[in-house]
């Protein structure tokens, strides 16, 4: 928590990162806490079930940690260096196994934040069971960010929601045609999300192209630039009035060993 200048304001800078395997990235999380110290970062894909996530060492540096695991796959959590009061699980689907959604509230000033770590199905294969779900997720997902909006209250959706919304946000968009993250069923039902009254923090900030936060290990994508924008961070109304800043953190891509994603930060203000 900042105060910013003379106007007394408290300002948050939240962060979000798919960190592909927390425990093989954890000294990149670890730099990242104290060189940026966001006031809290939301972490997708951290491939562990909640006893195994280092809680010690994230702790050691000042952030109360709240996780939602599974193991060796999918997992989110939010790190936090204020209280955090924490639901897991997506609502909507009772039989759903997936640790894809955690959510907490955490002061600010004297109000609250309410923040959401989201992990979206990837959905490919197309005309497969798992692209129905993706799209079932999203459903669920317009329904509760629904009653969300509802509060009235300053809100952030953020994480890698596997949604590629615009041409300009892929390098060369006709390689994903056929994907399940540029298909127009999915790009149709991110709008729905959007129409609630969401702001993507990232374009209401910038219209450029070339602003991607993934880079797949294959084929030499980072050396080539060929990357994709698929981690977002969705505002409320009343956060996006509180809107301040954005950043993507892409040097984070060129450490060794590095996630494929790299982190996207806000700050509130």
């Amino acid at each position: 928590m900042r105060w910013c200048g003379k106007t007394g304001a408290v300002a948050l800078i939240i962060a979000t990162w798919n960190v592909n395997s927390v425990r093989q990235r954890l000294p990149h999380l670890l730099d990242y806490l104290r060189e940026v110290a966001p006031d809290a970062i939301c972490l997708q894909e951290i491939k562990c079930v909640d006893e195994a996530f280092p809680r010690e060492e994230v702790e050691a540096l000042g952030y109360n940690v709240a996780t939602h695991g599974q193991k060796g796959f999918n997992g989110v959590a939010v790190l936090s260096k204020h209280p955090l009061e924490v639901e897991r699980g997506l609502p909507g689907d009772e039989s759903d196994v997936q640790s894809r959604y955690i959510e907490a509230v955490i002061p600010w000033g004297n109000r609250v934040l309410r923040i959401a770590s989201l992990y979206l199905p990837n959905g490919n294969p197309i005309g497969t069971e798992k692209y129905d779900y993706k799209l079932a997720f999203m459903e669920r997902l317009i329904r509760h960010a629904r009653r969300l909006l509802s509060y009235e209250e300053p809100l952030v959706i953020a994480g890698d929601y596997n949604v590629i919304p615009e041409p300009r946000d892929a390098a060369h968009p006709e390689l994903w045609l056929n994907d399940a993250l540029f298909l127009p069923r999915s790009r149709a039902k991110f709008q729905e999300f959007m129409a609630l009254g969401f702001t993507d923090a990232l374009r209401a900030t910038s219209d450029a192209g070339g602003l991607y936060t993934f880079w797949d290990y294959q084929a030499g994508a980072w050396q080539r630039n060929n990357g994709i924008r698929i981690d977002h961070l969705m505002l409320s109304p009343q956060a996006a009035d509180r809107l301040a800043s954005v950043s993507v953190d892409k040097a984070m891509r060129a450490k060794e060993k590095a996630s494929d994603h790299v982190p996207v930060r806000i700050t509130l203000k």
